[in-house]
């Protein structure tokens, strides 16, 4: 994974596309192969997919709860 400008923005990726782009990140900075210049884009563009990674989910947790609390309690009656 090189840190060029034909990356999409982080803003524009689904969960799934950020954590794929994370993953790769991070293999890439596991391997002894890695380019030692571009560490620190790397950490940045990680560290921006952690945060919109954990954006995502908070904003997913916030809609579960709405709905839950739309959903007419069950009673044993019914």
């Amino acid at each position: 994974m090189s840190a060029d400008k034909s990356e999409k923005p982080v803003v524009e990726l689904s969960y799934e596309e950020a954590m794929t782009n994370l993953n790769a990140i991070l293999r890439e900075l596991e391997s002894e192969e890695g380019d030692l210049d571009l560490l620190a884009a790397h950490v940045k563009r990680a560290s921006e997919l952690v945060r919109h990674c954990r954006s995502k989910i908070q904003n997913t947790e916030m809609e579960v709860e709405k709905v839950l609390k739309d959903l007419p309690e069950h009673t044993d009656g019914e």
